[in-house]
């Protein structure tokens, strides 16, 4: 502060930075950018994702894990409904049509 005192008496008004020093609390934009760039990540993205469940309701979780069933059953469903089908429909193929390509 005396440095500041010094240099208003020859004339010159002080800079902000001589009248209001920086302390730990005030940083600029970059040097907290700086900061939150060289912080390493203390859990790891499962620790993360864990957090996160925290933050949903029990019926959305319920909710969430009735409509993956319900989508794995349709799924599965479709899967043996698509093999019975093709199945069915090769052997129709083969007994009803291939006969009359060879006949012709």
């Amino acid at each position: 502060m005396a440095a500041a005192v010094a240099v208003a008496s020859a004339g010159e008004p002080p800079s902000p930075d001589e009248l209001f020093p920086k302390g730990d609390g005030e940083k600029t934009a970059e040097e907290l950018e700086k900061e939150d760039d060289d912080e390493e990540l203390d859990e790891t993205l499962l620790e993360r994702l864990w957090g996160l469940t925290e933050m949903f309701l029990e019926r959305v979780w319920s909710a969430a894990g009735a409509t993956f069933d319900f989508s794995l059953f349709v799924a599965r469903k479709m899967y043996r409904f698509s093999r019975a089908a093709l199945g069915t429909g090769t052997t129709s193929f083969m007994i009803l049509v291939l006969p009359v390509v060879f006949e012709t």
